[in-house]
């Protein structure tokens, strides 16, 4: 029987990453940057990628990484969802990695993402589900042309991974394409428009099947991002209501708080373990597809019920801009679409199991 729970290596982990996003991405910080034209905090990644060793968690050593799995990766994305630090974690990390591996073609560019010494960005809208309809790009006598949306993360980006039309996958250089940033609700993720006018691209390997197995691995371990989100604004909610006192008593205390508070306390468990389950099931590859679908029909209903209740509970305060309650809820919105929207996934596990539709 499959083992969900934390090992002792991963709790290790965690709390590594805790103490570094503690240093780097305090609440006052992370909403400085949304407010200036540079919303990535590039020190905080280098921290990450370079000084831990993170961005080549799923890369295998032979290949310049750390031959970890997925499941240590989502422990990560837990702490990055519980600081929404605005780090091209998620994209570089997981999903550009991704496709590189499904392509097993390209070592050097694979070395330098793990390395963290460049970022990369799948070229997919943000809101593809895996195995869904995706944007190309026209490829004509060794150039690319076209016009990509939504696509996260860009700005900072070092290389881009291009599906063309041709059912090739291209790594283009950033400098060789147009970015220009589009309006964003999460402002800790910014996405934005690519435009390539003969921009100069090297065939990788098939688009499909890494384009595929790219958006699985984030969809998977986007519900681990989701669960650290809820567990924060759950963890500073109760906090809140048992400082704030109305009638010469802790708010906390009232028993329609209390009710609604326990509610939301079995969501984040039942979330935990269908997010612990998507890891496993990614790094040992059994019932992927269904673990992931799974867990993304959970996860974005949750994460947002968990900072909509956030901010109704810290009441004035939640509603400043001086309080980062304001930034879990833009993520867990924009999550909520990211990688296929919740009925989506509901669709793709229908499928799956044969289930036909009533």
């Amino acid at each position: 029987m499959t083992d969900l729970l934390y090992s002792e290596e991963e709790e290790a982990l965690r709390a590594a990453v805790r103490d570094l996003l503690t240093d780097h991405c305090d609440a006052p910080g992370v909403i400085a940057r949304t407010e200036s034209g540079t919303p990535h905090d590039l020190a905080a990644w280098k921290a990450l990628a370079d000084g831990m060793g993170l961005a080549g968690l799923l890369v295998p050593e032979d290949r310049g990484g750390q031959g970890a799995t997925h499941r240590e990766a989502a422990v990560v994305l837990e702490e990055l969802g519980r600081a929404v630090a605005p780090v091209p974690y998620l994209t570089s990390a997981v999903v550009a990695t991704e496709a590189l591996l499904a392509c097993d073609a390209e070592g050097g560019l694979l070395a330098e993402l793990a390395s963290g010494r460049r970022i990369g960005a799948l070229a997919v809208a943000l809101n593809v589900v895996a195995g869904g309809a995706y944007k190309v790009v026209r490829h004509e006598d060794g150039a690319l042309h076209g016009e990509l949306t939504g696509i996260a993360d860009a700005a900072v980006a070092g290389v881009l991974l291009v599906p063309a039309d041709d059912g090739g996958l291209y790594a283009v250089d950033a400098d060789a394409v147009t970015v220009t940033p589009q309006a964003s609700l999460d402002l800790t993720r910014p996405v934005a428009t690519v435009t390539l006018d003969g921009a100069p691209g090297r065939l990788l390997g098939d688009a499909e099947p890494a384009v595929r197995r790219a958006l699985r691995a984030g969809a998977g371990l986007l519900a681990s991002e989701q669960l650290g989100l809820a567990e924060w604004t759950l963890t500073e909610t109760v906090r809140y209501l048992k400082e704030r006192k109305q009638f010469n008593r802790p708010v906390g205390g009232f028993q329609a708080l209390k009710h609604r508070l326990a509610q939301l306390w079995l969501e984040v468990v039942n979330l935990r373990a269908a997010a612990r389950n998507a890891a496993d099931a990614l790094s040992t590859g059994e019932d992927v597809d269904v673990a992931v679908a799974v867990a993304q029909a959970y996860a974005a209903p949750v994460a947002v019920h968990a900072a909509e209740e956030a901010l109704q509970l810290h009441a004035g305060i939640g509603m400043t801009w001086e309080h980062p309650v304001h930034l879990y809820l833009k993520r867990a919105k924009a999550d909520s679409i990211a990688y296929g929207t919740a009925g989506a996934h509901r669709e793709a596990l229908a499928e799956t199991i044969d289930l036909p539709a009533p």
